[in-house]
């Protein structure tokens, strides 16, 4: 039974920690990822987990005391931010090559520079090629709900795969909204206990973690790695389910809301979804035949199911929130773009990089968006495919 409560983002997520109760977690702190270990330690504190609490001294060690504890066979876990992201870098591809199952909180922030401690996706985006499954919230109960669900993902044995449990920085993270809790005993059963077949202190088994490659042996490595990630399509959707089954919250890989008949849509991931959604309910109030797809699993990303969602529209709105410099468009502009290139009848795109370093998205720069995309709809012309909003002239 749900017990209704009143949470931020990171209280709700530090939360989800104590209920699951991990062997080890590394804490570095870093805004606005801090609250999370701050909350957590409380926890330690006052004896309601058995975690062994490691503080080091930078998110670099924060990652290597992850690594070495998954290794050992231990559920381990550690939250970060921005440049806290980008310090472990080297060490995000360490624990995915190795098949770690460790469980990553990332409160997204704009790297540095110019320095700004504000939310935008671009830490979570130059990550996204390292190996991690990647999964955002919109709000602060998905990013509960997210990080209940990360580690029967992460390691179920198709998989065996890191995860990134993603929520923006300050618009969730630090917002207090309703939230509806699962009861200890419920979080408990549904996350179960982690049982690796084979870890560094089984001294049946003996094994090296992280070895040399030599080059007859990398790539088999890297595909095994790649089929993994392949196979977390289908453990996502059912743990979901179970989850769904159990809260009455389902969760697949996006939501495509209002998308029945409509004839322009937009895609972005995260918080900016409620204004969008927003903007949509407004606009088919006026007749517009307009909708909008939110985004949740980035990595894996769900390249056929996207496809199909957007198969009837005539035009759509890709909107990132990082910039990849590319002079092309953003990361989820190339990933959904690429994903409609064999549809049969398919849709104009359009990529808009919007909200960097914390800048509003309103509902009047997604109106324009919509407006944007009926213009296209009647002329049949694109225009400048890679465009900016809500940025000063």
């Amino acid at each position: 039974m749900s017990i209704r409560e009143r949470l931020s983002g990171n209280e709700a997520v530090a939360y989800a920690m104590k209920q699951i109760n991990p062997d080890v977690m590394g804490a570095f702190p870093i805004t606005p990822s801090t609250e999370i270990p701050q909350y957590f330690a409380q926890y330690v504190a006052n004896g309601e987990v058995d975690t062994e609490f490691v503080t080091v001294e930078s998110e670099h060690s924060s990652m290597s005391t992850c690594i070495g504890a998954a290794a050992a066979g231990a559920r381990a876990i550690t939250a970060t931010s921005s440049c806290g992201l980008a310090l472990m870098w080297e060490l995000l591809y360490v624990a995915s090559s190795s098949r770690l199952p460790i469980t990553l909180a990332l409160v997204t922030r704009a790297l540095t520079g110019p320095i700004n401690i504000n939310n935008d996706h671009s830490d979570a985006m130059g990550a996204r090629d390292a190996g991690w499954i990647q999964i955002f919230a919109e709000n602060n109960q998905e990013a509960y709900d997210n990080y209940i669900q990360a580690m029967p993902i992460s390691e179920n044995p198709e998989v065996r795969l890191p995860i990134m449990v993603c929520q923006d920085g300050f618009i969730t993270s630090h917002a207090v909204e309703n939230i509806e809790l699962e009861e200890d005993a419920m979080v408990k059963e549904f996350v179960g206990e982690y049982n690796p077949e084979n870890y560094l202190l089984k001294h049946e088994n003996p094994l090296a973690v992280g070895p040399y490659g030599v080059s007859p042996y990398y790539m088999e490595a890297k595909k095994a790695q790649a089929e993994a990630m392949k196979r977390a399509k289908k453990v996502i959707l059912e743990v979901g389910k179970k989850f769904g089954d159990k809260t009455g919250r389902y969760y697949g890989f996006f939501e495509a809301y209002r998308m029945e008949d409509a004839d322009t849509a937009v895609v972005l991931i995260g918080s900016s979804a409620g204004t969008a959604r927003a903007t949509v309910d407004k606009l088919r109030a006026e007749g517009r035949k307009v909708g909008m797809v939110k985004v949740r699993v980035f990595r894996p990303f769900p390249f056929d199911e996207i496809a199909q969602a957007l198969s009837g529209c005539k035009a759509v709105a890709i909107l990132d929130k990082a910039e990849s410099f590319s002079a092309a468009g953003g990361p989820l502009f190339a990933e959904t773009r690429s994903a409609m290139y064999d549809l049969d009848n398919r849709p104009k795109a359009v990529n808009f990089v919007y909200g960097l370093g914390g800048r509003d998205f309103r509902v009047e720069d997604c109106t324009e968006i919509f407006d944007e995309l009926d213009e296209i709809v009647k002329t049949g012309k694109t225009g400048e495919v890679y465009r900016h909003i809500g940025q000063r002239e």
